[in-house]
C-alpha cells in the first residue's frame, strides 16, 4: 500500500510533464520546431536560409524541388507547380498534421485534469485509506515528454506522442483499478472523475 508521499511523487513527475507538453503544443509538429528556448526560430530561419542557399547553387527547378517536398515562389503569371494539381497529397498531410494536434491537445487537457482530481479529490482520500500507486510510471510519462520536446524528426515526434498518449492512459487506468477495492460513497466522484478524463483521452 501507498500513501501521500507515493501520490504527490506521482503529482510532481506529471506536473513536469504537463510543464513540457504545454511548451510543445506551442508550436506545431514538424523538424526544428521543439528545440529550447529560442533557438526555435533560429533555428526553423537558419534552415530555410541554407535550403535557398542549396537551391541556388544546385540551380534547382520548381520540379526538382517538388520531389523532395519543397516549393520555390512563383513569379507573377508563372504556372503552378504540378503538386497543386494532386488535392489528395496535401489533403493528407493536413490530415495528419491535424491528428497529431488533436491528439496532443487531448494529452495536455488530459493531464491536467488528472492532477486536479489526483489534489483536490484522491490525495484527501489517500490519506485515510491507502491504496497501490506506480509512480514509476508517471515518472515514464515525463521522460516520454521530455524526449518529445527534444525532437526534429516528424517519425519520432508521432512516435514519442503515441506512447506518451498509452502512457497516460496507463496510468488513469490503474487509478480506476486501484480505487475499485474502494466500493464507498466517497471514493464514486473519484473513479466517475476518472473515468471521464480516460474517455476524452481516448476520444477520435
Amino acid at each position: 500500500m501507498a500513501g501521500p508521499a507515493a501520490l504527490l511523487e506521482s503529482l510532481e513527475h506529471q506536473a513536469g510533464a504537463l510543464h513540457t507538453l504545454r511548451l510543445v503544443s506551442a508550436g506545431s509538429p514538424g523538424p526544428a520546431q521543439y528545440s529550447p528556448g529560442g533557438e526555435m526560430e533560429v533555428a526553423r530561419l537558419g534552415q530555410a536560409l541554407e535550403l535557398k542557399e542549396e537551391r541556388k547553387a544546385l540551380g534547382k527547378t520548381p520540379e526538382e524541388d517538388e520531389e523532395t517536398g519543397e516549393l520555390t515562389p512563383l513569379s507573377p503569371g508563372e504556372p503552378r507547380p504540378h503538386r497543386l494539381s494532386q488535392p489528395g497529397l496535401v489533403r493528407n498531410e493536413t490530415l495528419r498534421e491535424m491528428a497529431l494536434r488533436s491528439k496532443l491537445s487531448r494529452v495536455v487537457d488530459a493531464t491536467s485534469r488528472l492532477i486536479e482530481v489526483e489534489q483536490t479529490l484522491l490525495l484527501p482520500l489517500i490519506q485515510q485509506h491507502p491504496f497501490p500507486l506506480h509512480p514509476k510510471d508517471s515518472i515514464e510519462f515525463r521522460n516520454i515528454c521530455s524526449r518529445m520536446a527534444l525532437q526534429r524528426e516528424g517519425q519520432q515526434f508521432e512516435k514519442d506522442l503515441h506512447e506518451a498518449h498509452q502512457c497516460l492512459k496507463t496510468i488513469i487506468e490503474k487509478l480506476i483499478w486501484s480505487l475499485a477495492v474502494f466500493p464507498s460513497e466517497p471514493y464514486i466522484p473519484v473513479r466517475s472523475a476518472l473515468r471521464q478524463i480516460l474517455q476524452n483521452l481516448l476520444a477520435m
